[in-house]
């Protein structure tokens, strides 16, 4: 193969991945047009089609799957490669890409940017927003932050928070408007703020255990006027007084602190497991990720349990 392919091939892959040219463009800091005519050159180079285009969209060609299949371990090894060389002097540096949940990007990344960047000021950072869980490889990130409990065995992961659990919250103007709910039952006659997840577009069922040390755990419907895929504009419609929300603790932990949200049900309360940063592996682990790492390890330890 001839190495005036190489950078062809990339940018095919950043296409690919990003499934957009104009996506891709922006990040290669090039024109739209620019990459579209590489893209038809190495299409004719190769003698074969890799993507279906229309003026709307772009989609990859079985061909073009294959190659992409190919094409995304090979790039990574090349990139991890070079990560290598710039860690030799064992500075972290360099695109630092973390796939996370938007509730825990607030929660554990937000509050800590200004004093992360000014400990390591040649990282980079870029936050990729994705509350289902992705392959974070195929993704191009270099980690990932999620509970738990839906990790793959496969992958390499620390606890960078305590135990957390759903907490059923309120502000004290609804309380006194609609009363306290005592158990699952009382939310029949509650307004519940609904979560509808963006993939599936059902509505969470609340997560409850029954009281006691070996209660059962248990799914409830509930229903109120407020509905939403975001979870910072749900705690928002509850400190207004819309409603209840159930939602991991540690997003609304100041909300608790400063009394604007009033917690309820505990007896109830659903247990979950820490977030997680996780990674591929451990092996050649770059600089720049083992200082993620050991700057969320270090502020995991201000994180109180609930």
């Amino acid at each position: 193969m001839t190495p005036a392919l190489l950078p062809s091939l990339a940018w095919f892959a950043r296409v690919a991945r990003q499934g957009s040219f104009t996506r891709a463009a922006d990040e290669l800091g090039v024109t739209r047009a620019a990459v579209s005519q590489n893209l038809k050159a190495l299409e004719r180079q190769l003698g074969v089609r890799l993507l279906h285009r229309t003026t709307r969209d772009m989609s990859l060609t079985e061909a073009g799957q294959q190659l992409l299949d190919t094409l995304v371990p090979a790039l990574e090894k090349i990139e991890r490669a070079v990560q290598r060389l710039g860690d030799v002097d064992g500075a972290p540096s360099g695109l630092l890409r973390i796939n996370t949940s938007r509730l825990a990007a607030r929660a554990l990344l937000a509050p800590h940017l200004a004093e992360f960047h000014q400990r390591y000021p040649a990282v980079k950072v870029e936050l990729v927003m994705a509350d289902s869980l992705s392959n974070i490889i195929a993704d191009g990130c270099d980690v990932g932050i999620r509970l738990g409990h839906s990790l793959s065995e496969h992958v390499v992961a620390v606890p960078i928070t305590p135990p957390l659990s759903m907490a059923v919250v309120a502000s004290p103007t609804y309380l006194d408007r609609r009363g306290t709910p005592k158990t699952v039952e009382d939310l029949i006659g509650h307004d519940c703020i609904n979560y509808r997840f963006a993939g599936s577009g059902a509505l969470r069922e609340w997560d409850f255990n029954e009281p006691g040390s070996a209660g059962r755990h248990f799914t409830q419907a509930v229903a109120g006027s407020f509905t939403s895929n975001d979870d910072e504009s749900m705690v928002t419609a509850a400190v207004q007084g819309l409603g209840l929300i159930q939602i991991v603790d540690i997003a609304v932990r100041p909300q608790l602190a400063d009394g604007s949200l009033v917690r309820v049900m505990r007896e109830w309360t659903h247990e979950l497991a820490a977030f997680y940063l996780y990674s591929p592996s451990r092996e050649h682990r770059p600089a720049k990720v083992q200082a993620l790492h050991d700057f969320l390890i270090e502020k995991r330890a201000g994180i109180t349990p609930a």
